[in-house]
């Protein structure tokens, strides 16, 4: 369960992490339909897509914790969800936006719930083996006198 909770992690950091890039690299034109809208949402899209990479860096740093903190899994699903929100709440303000962003408003809505499971899995096997393992006991090493 670790590992393919790691892998998806690795795969959505990656993936936000070079969606973040190209689209902080290349502005409005990464949007299809946007390329009339000027310097502000050109400014805006470089804007939040720093921060997008940075979202991507954060799912990859908790990927490579060991046990992976469900707590930043979830956190970090959430988020995601909080962005299918905000397209679902721009669709009912102004409709069906391009083909493109309402599939990706399917991923971002089916996607977090797949993490908050996991994430609650996974922390319940370490749990579990924690709990196998028994109880950690500390032996105190003898000091050597120091001459």
């Amino acid at each position: 369960m670790a590992r393919f909770l790691r892998g998806l992690m690795l795969a959505m950091g990656v993936a936000c992490v070079l969606i973040g890039a190209a689209h902080l690299a290349l502005g409005i034109d990464s949007v299809p339909g946007e390329g009339w809208t000027g310097a502000t949402v050109d400014s805006r899209e470089r804007f939040y897509n720093a921060i997008f990479l940075g979202y991507g860096l954060a799912w990859i740093w908790a990927a490579r914790r060991s046990p992976i903190p469900a707590s930043a899994v979830r956190w970090l699903a959430g988020i995601f969800l909080l962005g299918a929100v905000g397209r679902l709440l721009s669709m009912v303000v102004y409709g069906q936006p391009h083909w493109f962003q309402v599939v990706l408003t399917v991923i971002e809505v089916l996607l977090p719930p797949v993490f908050f499971w996991l994430a609650t899995a996974d922390e319940k096997a370490a749990a579990s083996a924690r709990a196998a393992r028994g109880p950690v006991t500390h032996q105190a090493r003898p000091v050597s006198p120091s001459a």
